[in-house]
């Protein structure tokens, strides 16, 4: 269709086609916009819109319309995947903390020596299915941190219901660094080896100030939480609560074995830059 090029569109679900939104970006044809909204209609669109902004200014709520089936696509992943996605879990996890045991080593001195508290911190964390289970991290942050979360919540930099201050009083000097290069994570292998968590998959968030979590957002916690998934690689604390959502119901949609290796490989280079982390 000539001039189709013009226009950007908001992806839609390849299992459910509830509603489509066309986003002209200010170049708005009615002609145009209207063959491509029929178009939406022909393939079992309930319903369509169209606006002269671009994509990413539209009101999420009309994305909403057609992503509240995330558990029934889930469903349809195939077993052999889920069996295989698993299977990596284990291998991978196990295999990482027998040859990270020097970084493992090195950092639990590292934080011992600077105040002398435990080298580990566990924390609650939602699981798949909003059940709760203890994440192992590396300590980070002084050692009465947990006490002083509700006073800094007023104060998070994050959007929604994750937490994250850039100039978070509670972090050690060691904390700094070891949060930049992701190695405070590192003892969420074990998690992921007992089944708790996926290499791949959304982050896990704190349970503390997420009782007002709707129903929609919920979605997230259909599958296992893991280390890393689209948020990781997009700019982490940089993105707001209701795009991060967003990121974890496409990788539902979309995730298959290949999927989450190309996640892995892009993780790397994010992970030695630093980008987004605090």
């Amino acid at each position: 269709m000539k001039g189709i090029d013009k226009f950007d569109f908001l992806r839609v679900s390849p299992y459910s086609l509830y509603s489509a939104v066309v986003g002209t970006g200010g170049m708005f044809m009615p002609d145009l916009a209207g063959k491509i909204l029929g178009a939406f209609r022909s393939f079992g669109a309930k319903s369509a819109y169209a606006s002269e902004q671009p994509p990413e200014v539209i009101d999420t709520s009309l994305r909403k319309d057609y992503r509240y089936n995330m558990r029934a696509i889930y469903a349809k992943k195939s077993l052999a995947y889920k069996f295989l996605k698993r299977a990596f879990d284990i291998l991978s996890s196990g295999l990482a903390l027998v040859v990270l045991s020097p970084i493992f080593l090195l950092t639990a001195i590292a934080i011992k020596l600077e105040d002398g508290g435990p080298v580990f911190y566990s924390a609650n964390r939602w699981g798949k299915d909003l059940k709760n289970f203890k994440m192992v991290k590396f300590r980070s942050m002084r050692v009465n941190a947990e006490a002083m979360i509700k006073e800094l919540l007023k104060d998070s930099e994050m959007t929604g219901h994750a937490f994250k201050i850039k100039n978070d009083p509670r972090i050690t000097k060691v904390g700094h660094f070891i949060r930049k290069y992701s190695i405070d994570e590192l003892p969420q292998l074990w998690n992921i080896f007992t089944g708790d968590m996926s290499v791949v998959g959304p982050r896990a968030i704190m349970t503390v100030g997420t009782d007002s979590i709707d129903d929609y957002d919920k979605q997230r916690w259909i599958v296992q939480p893991g280390l890393t998934c689209y948020w990781q690689v997009s700019g982490r604390a940089n993105i707001k609560w209701e795009q991060w959502v967003e990121m974890d119901l496409d990788y539902i949609e979309k995730m298959n074995f290949w999927e989450d290796i190309k996640l892995i490989f892009k993780t790397v280079p994010v992970v030695f830059k630093g980008e987004g982390a605090y």
